[in-house]
């Protein structure tokens, strides 16, 4: 089926969800399956955001997991309304690139989460939008959200490993904006979690505060080059260290390289 098709049959489902929805508001719903008819119709919405989404219409298939996202809502059932929103980001996210409005439906998937307990699926959630954040150059809401999942962790014996990594990043968006904060982060972060000292996140720190106190580059890229040796950098960690570095006077107008 081509796209034309696909969308002809997204279109007749959504029809059809929209009946259903509508003989589940009639006078007789609580004698004859309402309820039934209810999930009829998300289901409808679901299988027609599918087929837009295989269309490539992102705004219908984002229109209809929202209609199902009202209807799960009001039914009380948060983890499958949470699970679309997730849905919704992710199609902003890389299809449609705005990432306020990703970070606007994490968000909500990780309010739905937590309402429920899921405390590790709304982590996720939040950490995708502590990225972002950061990214936006939204640096305290990064940090927070950083501190709050890196303190819900560091006890937990499944998950203590992660925390080094939260509070790391925590402390980049700290250094990005000021480096005495930072360093009152960092001495926070060892003193809550005492595994952090240890942790080669942790050196790396301590490291480019002396170099960016000493105003000194080199030390300040060597640092990062030794660390990178062993632990490759992602995209997202080589953009606030940049940020960082082009902090250091002599180095703002920088060719943009850690290396």
């Amino acid at each position: 089926m081509d796209n034309a098709g696909k969308e002809r049959e997204a279109v007749q489902l959504m029809a059809d969800a929209e009946k259903r929805v509508k003989a589940s508001h009639s006078f007789l719903r609580g004698l004859f399956g309402g309820n039934t008819r209810i999930e009829e119709a998300c289901e409808m919405y679901t299988r027609a955001a599918n087929m837009f989404k295989i269309a490539k219409n992102w705004s219908e298939a984002i229109n209809c997991l929202n209609a199902a996202i009202d209807i799960y809502t009001d039914m009380g059932r948060f983890t499958i309304a949470a699970k679309h929103h997730i849905t919704i980001a992710e199609i902003y996210e890389t299809e449609l690139v705005d990432i306020e409005k990703a970070i606007a439906h994490y968000e909500q998937s990780a309010d739905y989460y937590k309402g429920e307990e899921s405390n590790s699926s709304a982590n996720k959630c939040l950490l995708k939008v502590a990225a972002y954040a950061a990214q936006l150059e939204q640096y305290q809401k990064a940090i927070e959200i950083y501190e709050q999942v890196g303190t819900n962790t560091m006890d937990n014996p499944l998950l203590k490993y992660s925390a080094k990594d939260y509070f790391f990043k925590a402390a980049l968006c700290h250094f990005i904006v000021d480096e005495l904060n930072a360093k009152l982060a960092l001495e926070k972060y060892e003193e809550m979690f005492p595994a952090f000292t240890d942790s080669r996140e942790c050196k790396l720190l301590k490291k480019l505060l002396e170099a960016h106190e000493e105003q000194n580059s080199e030390a300040y890229t060597e640092a990062v080059k030794e660390f990178d040796s062993i632990s490759r950098l992602d995209q997202w960690l080589t953009t606030m260290l940049l940020r960082i570095k082009k902090s250091i006077q002599g180095d703002g107008e920088g060719d943009g390289d850690l290396k």
